[in-house]
């Protein structure tokens, strides 16, 4: 069928597994696959203050509770919280337990050339 190239379909059950700056993290739309977007599902653990240059962010909490810090403030994160993260802004994801949140980047970001730690 003509139009199956334009579909992508991503199970998280089949999607390896990766330790990122902020947990472990499962790719379901990458830079590779959309050039303005990429989504992750992540399990916040082990978060490292960072920024990005060009990225914003956008959390979603989907289970558990924690806090986000941004620059100095710090926002409570409970199930259907959402908060934006523009450019810039050092941040920091803390879980209470089990935090699990869907991410979106725009643009995506490379691991290498947008993120930058705050405490390195």
């Amino acid at each position: 069928m003509k139009n199956e190239s334009k579909v992508l379909v991503r199970k998280l059950k089949e999607i390896p597994s990766e330790k990122g700056s902020c947990g472990i993290r499962k790719r379901l739309i990458t830079g590779e696959d959309c050039r303005k977007l990429a989504f992750s599902h992540l399990k916040i653990s082990d978060a490292q203050k960072h920024y990005h240059k060009e990225t914003t962010e956008f959390y979603y909490v989907l289970k558990g509770k924690g806090e986000l810090k941004v620059n100095e403030k710090v926002i409570p994160l409970e199930e259907g919280t959402l908060v934006m993260i523009k450019p810039g802004a050092e941040h920091q994801a803390i879980s209470h337990g089990e935090l699990e949140v869907l991410i979106a980047m725009v643009p995506p970001f490379g691991e290498n050339s947008d993120l930058i730690y705050s405490d390195v």
